[in-house]
């Protein structure tokens, strides 16, 4: 089993760049594919990223590639989502959650655990 905790939303202002962190306890993290999703107030929660087992793929919503990097160090049990050129419509709370499988899927019904997720908010 694996407990996930996130940190690191806080408000800033368009354009501005933040990391997530999402940090994780339990056995054999590594072996589990870690997602990142969002969800903005009114709307359904939507994927943002993911990153399979042993960083061998990664798998981006398609709007938002190129602007957000999700990357992975297993020695720490840490996941992080770099947001860079943040907009108004990239406010939302943002979750992580892992994968027994190993994956990088974009549904949410691949994931297994979920963390409380972290606020973050883009001021234009």
């Amino acid at each position: 089993q694996v407990q996930l905790v996130e940190s690191g939303g806080r408000l800033v202002q368009t354009g501005d760049s933040l990391r997530l962190s999402c940090a994780a306890s339990g056995r054999s993290f590594g072996e589990y594919g870690v997602g990142w999703f969002r969800q903005s107030p009114g709307k359904e929660r939507e994927f943002v990223a993911a990153v399979s087992r042993l960083s061998e793929s990664t798998n981006y919503a398609r709007s938002l590639k190129g602007r957000f990097t999700i990357s992975r160090d297993d020695a720490k049990k840490m996941v992080f989502l770099q947001m860079n050129s943040l907009k108004p419509e990239d406010t939302a709370v943002y979750f992580c959650a892992a994968d027994s499988a190993g994956s990088s899927a974009r549904f949410e019904n691949r994931y297994q655990y979920w963390g409380q997720g972290t606020q973050v908010t883009v001021s234009s």
